[in-house]
């Protein structure tokens, strides 16, 4: 007996959790930035899966190495050493430009919750006083969903009903080069954990100035930098790392998403003035570093370093772009496009405030698949290596899509 889509999405009612609204749509297969669902209808993926589809869906490269490793090693916990993520770790060393040492871990909120735990261990071993253990984090961000990350991203919406949240944590405006040294004044700021484009808040990117602040403040005061380039890492922003188009060199780098390119897997990058904070049985993880999550990492970053990739992203980036104001000019819909690369924002105008929600109801009638940050923002983070074709044929549908909102 055949069962229907109907039928699944009420087993996901009635089975998961009830954290997520998912669209009423159940997802079936994809090949590069299309996907279709259990139905067959087809959709452009200007989502790419939040942001971590980057090389889009079925990539060979990445299909192979899974392939390869899945019948070699699946597992080995870290009582042992494998090879895949040991290669993984030094082609991140040298990609990165100022790391020393990696951590490996399953996702993006864990690799920032290790990066908390070594701005402390860090700070601890300085002879400091125990009162120098703060971390000071920007409104607007997001930084994931254990209790010490989501206390990190100033936002509280999802701090509520959680309480009491972990202390040691400090918010000041983001891109406001000031307010961050007003926060540091009191000497007890041991780590700054911003991200280089928040996503969540936005798609706002740090203007260079602000990075380049920031780093100089950490050096003035004994802190530590560290950049969460969770989703803005991994060649969204037309750089392998986004900081590495700021010139700004950091602490700590924290990835995830793109790095597995839809394997989960997260890292935290560490340079030389805290490499050796964490010691034998500071920090661990079961899976962390399993093989399988390294050896489609290790192609995924192949593909993604490579100039043909980055060079997609800054054209088809300016083509979104064109095309936006293009839209705009017809429709009168967005207050600003802002962003980096393929990681770029449609802030609806205050007229359509609220709306983004219901604009991505009308995308997926026109058969694409959109993301929005917050409820006035449309996201656009599709895969690294879409093609022009799709490129067109997403911003085709996009078109009409707004048509029919607005219209409606």
């Amino acid at each position: 007996m055949t069962t229907s889509t109907a039928d699944l999405y009420a087993l996901s009612e009635r089975y998961y959790l009830p954290v997520y609204r998912p669209r009423r749509i159940v997802l079936d297969h994809g090949q590069g930035a299309r996907v279709w669902d259990r139905d067959g209808r087809e959709y452009v993926d200007f989502g790419a899966g939040i942001a971590v589809n980057a090389l889009g869906h079925a990539h060979p490269a990445l299909v192979a190495a899974l392939t390869e490793q899945a019948g070699k090693l699946w597992h080995t916990s870290n009582v042992f050493v494998s090879e895949p993520p040991l290669r993984l770790a030094e082609e991140l060393v040298a990609a990165s430009r100022f790391a020393r040492r990696v951590f490996f871990c399953n996702s993006g909120t864990e690799a920032n919750e290790a990066a908390i735990k070594l701005a402390r261990k860090w700070a601890a071993a300085q002879d400091r006083t125990p009162d120098r253990r703060v971390i000071l984090s920007f409104r607007g961000s997001f930084h994931g969903r254990t209790l010490a990350a989501v206390t990190a991203g100033a936002q509280p919406k999802y701090h509520e009903g959680f309480e009491p949240l972990p202390p040691g944590f400090r918010y000041s405006d983001f891109n406001d080069l000031a307010a961050a040294e007003a926060a540091m004044v009191h000497g007890d700021v041991c780590a700054v954990l911003v991200e280089p484009v928040q996503g969540e808040g936005g798609v706002t990117p740090a203007t260079e100035a602000f990075l380049l602040g920031l780093r100089a403040l950490c050096d003035r005061h004994g802190a530590l930098l560290m950049l969460d380039e969770i989703q803005c890492g991994m060649g969204r922003t037309g750089q392998l790392f986004a900081c590495h188009g700021y010139g700004v060199t950091p602490d700590v780098v924290t990835l995830a998403k793109a790095l597995g390119s839809g394997f989960p897997i997260g890292a935290m990058l560490v340079g030389d003035k805290a490499s050796e904070a964490m010691q034998f049985g500071a920090h661990g993880t079961t899976f962390g570093g399993n093989p399988l999550a390294a050896a489609v990492a290790r192609a995924a970053l192949r593909e993604l370093s490579s100039p043909a990739v980055l060079a997609n992203v800054t054209r088809q980036s300016l083509a979104i772009r064109d095309a936006l104001a293009a839209i705009d000019a017809e429709l009168a819909l967005f207050g600003e496009i802002r962003g980096c690369g393929l990681m770029l924002g449609a802030q609806l105008r205050e007229a359509y405030a609220g709306k983004a929600g219901e604009i991505l109801d009308h995308c997926a009638d026109h058969g694409l698949l959109l993301l929005q940050a917050g409820p006035d923002v449309l996201r656009f983070v599709p895969a690294l290596n879409i093609s022009d074709a799709d490129v067109a044929e997403g911003l085709t549908r996009f078109q009409q899509a707004l048509r029919s909102f607005a219209g409606a």
